[in-house]
């Protein structure tokens, strides 16, 4: 089974529901998780979006399509609070999602805001930004910035709910200043090595290695530029390389699935400019029902069957049993 650490489907559910959809995980995304058996998934609430400018109203309109969404996908779909709840997905047949917030501009500097969001929508993954600066900290687009006094707080409250701390989007210094005060394993969930593709979202070696000291994973993106510079090398097997060269640099027990599936979305509004196809994703995977063709080539390229089983979903289920409460 699969445990993909990152998508967008929320992204891509409101913008069908404000056109009058209903039932649109069961209808244009359900079928993609069974054929390649993604079991589990985070789901995140991006609230940094071409059309809209207004943070907070554009979060406050996913959460309430999100949860639409859930209830009438109940019988396919069951939420995470606690550890234990994986067990009850399993159990039912039921796809587990874990509630995430990929960049939290929304809340500006009101941290208690994160705790509300823990108990009112069940939220248990947050990074604290995307690509952009906020009163928190700053992503890849401002090189000079790093962790604000409230971003330390912030930290201190989501290690403090158990909540699982996200690396990508954040610049360098924001980075490194996160790893100093962290005392939980921390996470990366959807970038790359940057040694393999050289773009600012992916991550340097002392990165990997941090993350890795710090007892957290690095999610494989699928996200084209992400994995190779060359758009003529944005296949299947580069995505592997990636693969190839984390193990040997931080190990196999490091690496997992971040794939950020978003071909529903347009390649400007995920801030990609380095693309002429219509996919934004690597050739041959572009949505959860190929995942199960990536396996059989890892296979292929020498990976173990216990080795797919890590990386696939028991780095995932690890790391989740120590942090989450």
């Amino acid at each position: 089974m699969v445990f993909n650490g990152h998508s967008d489907i929320l992204s891509d559910i409101n913008l069908r529901r404000l056109k009058g959809e209903k039932n649109v995980f069961r209808n244009h995304h359900y079928e993609n998780f069974l054929k390649s058996k993604v079991k589990s998934v985070i789901l995140v609430i991006w609230d940094d979006f071409e059309l809209f400018d207004n943070k907070k109203e554009r979060a406050e309109q996913i959460i309430e399509s999100m949860l639409e969404e859930f209830e009438e996908a109940s019988d396919i779909l069951n939420i995470v609070k606690k550890y234990e709840d994986f067990d009850k997905g399993f159990k039912e047949n039921k796809i587990n999602v874990l509630v995430g917030m990929e960049g939290l501009a929304h809340i500006g500097d009101n941290i208690d805001l994160i705790e509300k969001y823990y108990k009112d929508i069940n939220l248990r993954h947050a990074s604290l930004t995307w690509n952009e600066k906020n009163a928190l900290a700053s992503g890849i687009s401002d090189d000079k910035s790093g962790l604000s006094k409230i971003g330390q707080k912030t930290i201190e409250k989501i290690e403090e709910l158990g909540i699982l701390l996200d690396v990508s989007h954040l610049n360098e210094k924001s980075f490194w200043d996160l790893a100093k005060i962290a005392s939980r394993p921390f996470v990366a969930s959807h970038s790359n090595a940057r040694k393999l593709a050289n773009v600012k979202r992916n991550l340097d070696d002392k990165q990997l290695l941090e993350i890795a000291k710090s007892g957290g994973l690095v999610g494989i993106n699928a996200i084209g530029p992400f994995v190779n510079d060359d758009e003529n090398n944005r296949k299947m097997d580069n995505l592997i390389d990636h693969m190839d060269y984390m193990k040997n640099l931080i190990g196999i027990e490091h690496i997992a699935f971040g794939f950020d599936f978003c071909d529903f979305l347009s390649a400007s509004s995920v801030g990609l400019t380095d693309t002429k196809t219509d996919s934004v994703s690597v050739e041959g995977l572009s949505s959860e029902a190929d995942i199960s063709d990536l396996i059989n080539r890892m296979k292929e390229r020498g990976y173990s069957d216990k080795e797919i089983k890590l990386i696939s979903y028991e780095n995932y289920h690890n790391l989740l049993k120590k942090i989450m409460k």
